[in-house]
């Protein structure tokens, strides 16, 4: 499946069935089967992805099956009020823990998501990137993207919990309650989405700038165009065999390759 499908999907089926199957299931459902339902159609998809389409497990994968398994039991927790807003933006907690606090503690989570990005498929390639991680303005970048992606996800469930707060005041299992837990999923699938996604696109950015920066540009005519093994192959021989043509990429093609990677990351080229 290729990744722009596989946003596509994840858009349709993630945000927009639940908010249908609230507002147009409650009727003929009931109260309860309706609110499960919109609950768990995305986590299903989710594990359906992880275990029968994609079948690949790695630390993207394996954190976005347990998010979702997470949602998956606390659907069942039965609340309203103050508690509901709380477990509706417990997704955001979890995700402030594993990118943010990593970004003081051990190896931040980032580091795994470019590996698993550029896919190194060879032992030997494996370990030239590893050197290249290892770097230290890498490191650095690692730790601000982590960091910004954690303090996103903060930011977003502070706002999540007053939104829910605010609008979801009806008891649980009744169709108000439903109807209102549909219009705060439509506000927040866009309010929240839209700059979680923007945040994650500059923290691939930034993190794949500071890689691409210490990758020798040759004499490529069109280096934007240039293989990031490729270049990592001949950083690897310029370590070895000093070359005065081994300069650094220039900053404006570090930027465009940075930014390439990062859209690839979510099917947009």
């Amino acid at each position: 499946m290729s990744k722009s499908l596989k946003l596509t999907l994840d858009i349709l089926i993630g945000a927009a069935a639940p908010v249908l199957i609230l507002k147009y299931g409650t009727a003929p459902l009931g109260t309860l089967p309706a609110y499960l339902a919109a609950a768990l159609v995305p986590v299903a998809w989710v594990l359906l992805d992880l275990f029968v389409i994609s079948r690949r497990f790695n630390f993207i994968t394996t954190y976005g099956g347990a998010s979702a398994i997470m949602r998956g039991a606390l659907a069942f927790w039965y609340v309203d009020g103050a508690l509901f807003a709380f477990k509706d933006s417990a997704s955001y907690l979890l995700a402030f823990m594993v990118f943010g606090l990593t970004a003081f503690v051990g190896t931040p989570v980032t580091r795994s998501i470019a590996l698993q990005g550029l896919d190194p498929d060879t032992p030997e390639r494996e370990q030239q990137m590893q050197r290249l991680l290892d770097e230290a303005s890498v490191q650095r970048a690692m730790k601000q993207a982590a960091l910004l992606i954690g303090a996103t996800n903060l930011a977003a469930g502070a706002v999540n919990y007053a939104i829910n707060l605010r609008m979801v005041t009806a008891p649980f299992n009744t169709p108000a309650f439903n109807d209102q837990v549909a219009n705060v999923n439509a506000i927040t699938r866009i309010v929240l989405v839209l700059p979680d996604m923007l945040a994650l696109f500059y923290a691939f950015s930034v993190m794949y700038k500071a890689m691409y920066a210490l990758l020798p540009g040759g004499n490529d005519k069109d280096v934007d165009a240039a293989e990031f093994w490729t270049l990592l192959k001949r950083r690897e021989d310029a370590m070895t065999i000093p070359r005065p043509e081994a300069s650094s990429l220039p900053e404006s093609a570090a930027d465009a390759l940075a930014r390439k990677q990062a859209r690839e990351e979510f099917g947009l080229s």
